[in-house]
């Protein structure tokens, strides 16, 4: 199998990220693995994707530390859309904001060139493309969701702060990683407006109902082809504990992750995601939970597998290339009958 992965840069990307474990498990198996740079996307006269990529073959590495510090040692070199069967878009668009505001579609925007010709694109690409920001989350069933408002009017966030007793959770409605997240409460009151005009800054604000479970951290669990990821009866899954003081769990955030298990809750939440997942084509995506309510669903580069899988001392990778494996075979054997969109999810 020939599989490609985009990453935001070859230089931001680090060595024990969960996209290195997915491209380290696939090497390991066997198969071709390329690398590429949002930065590195081109449309070729014939028609098709071409990109600049890094690789290694013919290769023993001990871990996927020393694998990918060797991908990153290496010249560029050329591949098109020809070359590939699998393209598997890992970049995080929420990291280009005010960066590189070019690549922030850029990589689903390719995507959907390489599906065309004939390429496995996960997750899907057209799907991808309306989900660029936390409104995606909005059209998943009500009972999920934290009482939510998404707005630029001051007044109205400064209203929906009275109906929730002063206690909400402000932050931007692009964006990821726990940046520009707040707590608003009656201590800080007095820097509402000064919050709200910060975020309005960069596009629209969420302003979102305060629950007390999230004292505790949230809990992030890989759902894979709509199902929770699990390996001999462990679940993909961890609890992230808040560093002291702060209200973001992500672990980019200073949160610890710690293990956790699978309850009938959260089990029940993530059928619930399931069918919209399924039909949206959207192979591997973390979920973030607290309480009985959804906080966030990241369909674009879920983080943290390596470190559930370290956690839990059993290999969360290797399934989901078994897994795209058997993808290729599915179209191998249905040439043009499977759409990309159901395709994904098989």
């Amino acid at each position: 199998m020939k599989i490609a992965f985009i990453i935001n840069d070859h230089k931001t990307e680090k060595p024990n990220y969960t996209t290195p474990a997915l491209g380290y498990a696939a090497y390991k198996r066997g198969h071709e693995v390329y690398f590429i740079g949002v930065g590195e996307l081109a449309y070729a006269s014939r028609g098709h994707l071409s990109v600049r990529c890094k690789s290694v073959k013919d290769k023993k590495f001990n871990s996927q530390e020393t694998y990918f510090k060797a991908v990153q040692n290496q010249e560029f070199s050329t591949i098109t859309s020809e070359d590939l069967e699998v393209l598997f878009l890992r970049n995080n668009p929420a990291d280009e904001i005010n960066e590189r505001d070019w690549a922030q579609n850029a990589a689903f925007i390719f995507g959907e060139i390489a599906m065309r010709n004939g390429v496995i694109v996960l997750n899907h690409p057209k799907s991808l493309a309306g989900a660029v920001n936390k409104m995606y989350f909005q059209h998943f069933p009500e009972i999920l969701r934290p009482k939510t408002i998404v707005t630029r009017d001051h007044l109205e966030i400064k209203e929906f702060f009275k109906e929730q007793k002063q206690k909400m959770i402000l932050k931007p409605l692009q964006g990821s990683g726990g940046t520009n997240v707040f707590m608003m409460d009656k201590k800080n009151e007095h820097n509402l407006t000064q919050t709200i005009d910060a975020i309005c800054r960069d596009g629209f604000v969420i302003a979102q109902e305060y629950l007390t479970e999230a004292t505790k951290g949230d809990t992030r669990l890989f759902l894979m082809n709509g199902e929770p990821l699990q390996v001999n009866g462990k679940y993909a899954m961890m609890q992230r504990v808040n560093a002291s003081g702060d209200i973001r769990s992500n672990i980019h955030a200073g949160g610890k992750p710690q293990p956790v298990k699978i309850t009938d809750q959260i089990m029940k939440l993530a059928d619930i995601v399931r069918p919209k997942l399924v039909q949206d084509g959207m192979f591997l995506v973390g979920i973030d939970i607290v309480g009985d309510k959804l906080m966030e669903i990241n369909v674009f580069s879920p983080g943290g597998l390596n470190v559930i899988g370290e956690m839990y001392e059993e290999d969360f990778a290797t399934p989901v290339i078994e897994s795209i494996e058997k993808k290729v075979y599915y179209k191998s054997m249905y040439t043009d009958y499977l759409l990309n969109s159901k395709l994904a999810t098989l």
